[in-house]
């Protein structure tokens, strides 16, 4: 049931809600809004898996959501805007992010039982099941979208989710949910840096803060021990 329930809400609603969201809102408010997902990851694992609040972690999560803004804003597109509901796309952002964050936190205790790759495999075809009344429209769409785009669905549909779900099932059965999560936020630096490299496309250096931000963010999140706070004393005279 926990396998079935996380293939639901984040293989299944995730998806489906944040690409209907993004026909309202433009890809960087809606990339802003969906970070917020680790952070209710941390909220949820606290509350419900017994990982408790640890400073260190609320503090880097905060730090890290800051860079992913700045970097949502500093590579927002001038083109133009998607048209729509901006208010019901701000809320189906938000549902998806949500939905991520009560996905991997049903992840978790399932690992217990189950292997990365079973759920991983388990979880997709449930949400295979799930979307078949979309297939209809698919195949309609794919016919006339010619070859290429229709082999570029297909590697983007297979490997990349075969990939990263598979091992972040795997790391998430070796660490804490909410530690974890905060790792996500290393997506939008790692997009920068692809940017870069693959398609020449020069980071603003608003972008470049915001990666700072996020790798440190990570970092401190990641950390063990906790944080003290030491108390100056004024300087005698």
């Amino acid at each position: 049931p926990l396998v079935i329930a996380s293939g639901l809400a984040w293989q299944t609603v995730y998806f489906v809600v944040l690409n209907e969201a993004e026909r309202s809102v433009d890809a960087g408010t809606a990339a802003m809004l969906v970070n917020t997902g680790p952070i209710f990851i941390a909220i949820l694992a606290g509350a419900f898996l017994g990982e408790g609040f640890p400073a260190r972690l609320a503090v880097g999560s905060l730090v890290a959501f800051a860079g992913s803004a700045i970097i949502a804003l500093a590579t927002r597109s001038d083109g133009p805007a998607a048209s729509g509901d901006v208010t019901l796309g701000i809320v189906l952002c938000v549902v998806a992010a949500l939905s991520y964050a009560v996905g991997v936190t049903l992840q978790k205790p399932a690992l217990r039982n189950v292997s990365s790759l079973q759920l991983t495999w388990t979880a997709t075809a449930v949400a295979t099941i799930a979307t078949l009344p979309f297939a209809p429209t698919l195949v309609a769409e794919i016919s006339r979208s010619g070859t290429d785009a229709a082999a570029w669905v297909g590697f983007l549909g297979i490997f990349p989710p075969a990939i990263a779900f598979t091992t972040w099932s795997f790391a998430l059965s070796r660490t804490a949910a909410g530690r974890l999560g905060s790792t996500t936020y290393l997506v939008p630096v790692a997009a920068i840096a692809l940017g870069w490299l693959v398609l020449r496309e020069v980071p603003a250096p608003l972008a470049v803060l915001g990666g700072a931000l996020c790798i440190g963010g990570v970092i401190v999140a990641r950390s063990r021990g906790a944080i003290r706070w030491r108390r100056v004393r004024p300087a005698a005279g």
